[in-house]
C-alpha cells in the first residue's frame, strides 16, 4: 500500500513538473464581482449583483473544460478593494483546496486610469492578498466614492505601473477587450496604440499585451430573457460577438489583433514583447440570463510551461502562448532552427544576414468533439512575417506596411501523422524580422467582419505569439 502510494505521488509530482501546453483563462468573474446600490451613501455591494459564481464553482467548470489554471478577476467599485482583502481572498483560498487540480491566481479586472479594463494577475506568494489591496486601493479609478476624476488620467496607470514593476515579484497586466469602445478600424476609444506603448515603456515586464480574442462571445447565443431586456429598450435583437457594438470583431479577434499589419504588427516591427491572449470574461452563461461561454469552453489560452504558478506566469511574461477558440488546435509548435541553434515562441534567434533558416509548424488537430458537440477541422495555417525595425517616434502608429503573409498551408502542402500536422518551409534572412502563424476552419483568406447573430462555433481561429529572428 505504502509503494502504490508513493508511485501515485511520484506520478503526480511528474505530471506537474513536466513542461507542456496548459490552457487557462486570466479574465473570470465570481460574485465577488458586485452590482451596488447607490440609493445609500456609501454605495452598498450586492454580492452576486453582477456575475453569480462562487469561486470553486468556477474552477470546477474549468476544469471540466480542459483549463489547468485559471485567475479570478473580479472587477473593481466602491470601497471594493475591502471585498477582495476580506471576502474573495478567504473563497479563493477555500478553493485551491477544493479544485487543487486547477492552479488559481489572485487577481481583479483592473479599471485601469485613464483606460478601459485589464487583467492584473498577482504572483503567488505569501503576501499575494495585501499586494491586491494596495494596488487596488491605491489605483483603480472606481474605487473611491464619490467618483474622483482627478483618479482616471493616465499618469496613474503609469504610476500603478512604476509601482508593479519595484515589487519583488511583479505582477502581469494584459488589457482586456481593447477596441470593444472603438467606433471603427483606427477609431479608438478607451484604449489607444500610444498608451499601450507607454504602458509598455513604463513596465515591459509588467504590461505584456492584451486580449486578442475578447470574452462575451456568445452573445449571439443569448438566450430569450436577454432579448426580452433588449426589446425593452427597442434595441435589435442580434447581439455581436464580444459586446463590441461599434466596430466589430473578425473572426472572433480584436481588431487590434486580427488584421495583418494592424496594429499589433506595428508593436512587433518595433521589437517589442507585446503579446495577445484571449478569455471568456465569464460573468453568466448564456443559458443562464447571460451572454457567456463558460471558461475554456469556448476560449482558451495555452502557456508552455510547468504546472505551477510560477511557470505559469513567466511563460505568460514571455509569450510562449498560443490562443485557440473553439478547441480548433490544442497544441502548436513553431521552431525556428539556424545551424545547431533555434528558437520557438515568445524567443529569439540571431542569424547572419543573408543565411537561410528552417521553418516547422507543428500542430495538433484533435479528433474528439469540442464543446459545442462539433468536430471542427483545419482548412488552412498561414505564416505571417514582418519586419523588426527601431522604435517609432510617433507613438499612435496603427500599422506595420511590411508585414505580410509568406505562406498559406493546407493539407496538400502539410504531413499528418495521427492528430498532429507537420509543415516546413526555409526562408533566407536579410533584415531582422518576426514570424507568426495562425490558422482557421473557414474557407476566408483574412478573417471578415463578424456579423451580429452569427453562430461563434462556425467561425474559428487560433493565433500564437511571434518568433523573432535577427539578423547581425
Amino acid at each position: 500500500m505504502k509503494l502504490l502510494l508513493l508511485a501515485m505521488l511520484l506520478t503526480s509530482a511528474t505530471a506537474f513538473a513536466e513542461k507542456r501546453w496548459l490552457a487557462g483563462d486570466h479574465h473570470i468573474h465570481s460574485h465577488f464581482s458586485p452590482g451596488y446600490d447607490y440609493s445609500v451613501n456609501p454605495p452598498r455591494a450586492i454580492i452576486g449583483g453582477d456575475a453569480v459564481n462562487p469561486m470553486p464553482t468556477n474552477a470546477t467548470l474549468a476544469k471540466k473544460y480542459g483549463l489547468s489554471w485559471i485567475v479570478g478577476t473580479d472587477h473593481g467599485g466602491p470601497n471594493h478593494s475591502k471585498i477582495n482583502r476580506d471576502m474573495a481572498y478567504p473563497a479563493l483560498l477555500k478553493s485551491r483546496k477544493e479544485v487543487p487540480e486547477v492552479i488559481q491566481f489572485y487577481g481583479m479586472e483592473l479599471n485601469s486610469p485613464g483606460a478601459d479594463h485589464s487583467s492584473l494577475i498577482i504572483p503567488y506568494t505569501h503576501d499575494e492578498q495585501q499586494v491586491l489591496f494596495r494596488l487596488e486601493h491605491g489605483f483603480d479609478k472606481r474605487e473611491v466614492f464619490p467618483l474622483d476624476i482627478s483618479r482616471d488620467v493616465e499618469d496613474n496607470m503609469l504610476a500603478a505601473l512604476t509601482v508593479m514593476k519595484a515589487l519583488p515579484s511583479p505582477p502581469v497586466v494584459i488589457a482586456n477587450h481593447p477596441s470593444r469602445s472603438a467606433t471603427a478600424y483606427g477609431e479608438y476609444g478607451d484604449d489607444d496604440p500610444a498608451e499601450f506603448r507607454r504602458w509598455n515603456d513604463t513596465a515591459p515586464n509588467v504590461a505584456v499585451g492584451m486580449a486578442g480574442a475578447p470574452g462575451h462571445q456568445a452573445m449571439p447565443l443569448a438566450g430569450d430573457a436577454i432579448k426580452k431586456t433588449l426589446a425593452s429598450y427597442k434595441m435589435p435583437l442580434k447581439l455581436p460577438r464580444g459586446a463590441y457594438l461599434g466596430y466589430p470583431t473578425l473572426g472572433g479577434f480584436d481588431q487590434m489583433t486580427a488584421r495583418v499589419g494592424g496594429f499589433w504588427d506595428s508593436m512587433l516591427g518595433e521589437g517589442r514583447r507585446w503579446w495577445i491572449t484571449s478569455n471568456s470574461d465569464f460573468h453568466r452563461h448564456h443559458s443562464d440570463e447571460g451572454v457567456d461561454f463558460y471558461p475554456g469552453e469556448y476560449s482558451k489560452t495555452f502557456v508552455y510551461a510547468e504546472k505551477n504558478h510560477e511557470a505559469i506566469l513567466a511563460a505568460l511574461r514571455s509569450g510562449q502562448v498560443f490562443v485557440t477558440t473553439g478547441d480548433l488546435v490544442s497544441e502548436v509548435y513553431v521552431t525556428v532552427r539556424y545551424q545547431k541553434a533555434e528558437a520557438s515562441m515568445g524567443g529569439e534567434l540571431v542569424v547572419d544576414q543573408g543565411s537561410a533558416v528552417q521553418i516547422e509548424i507543428r500542430v495538433r488537430d484533435p479528433d474528439g468533439k469540442n464543446s459545442n458537440g462539433s468536430y471542427p477541422a483545419l482548412s488552412r495555417i498561414d505564416l505571417i512575417a514582418g519586419n523588426v525595425g527601431a522604435r517609432s517616434a510617433d507613438l499612435s502608429i496603427n500599422s506595420n506596411s511590411s508585414t505580410r503573409v509568406l505562406h498559406r498551408f493546407t493539407a496538400k502542402n502539410w504531413r499528418r501523422a495521427g492528430e498532429f500536422l507537420t509543415m516546413r518551409t526555409t526562408l533566407a534572412i536579410n533584415e531582422s524580422m518576426y514570424l507568426r502563424v495562425r490558422g482557421t476552419n473557414t474557407k476566408e483568406l483574412e478573417p471578415t467582419e463578424d456579423a451580429a447573430g452569427e453562430n461563434p462555433w462556425d467561425d474559428l481561429w487560433f493565433y500564437t505569439n511571434p518568433v523573432f529572428v535577427t539578423a547581425r
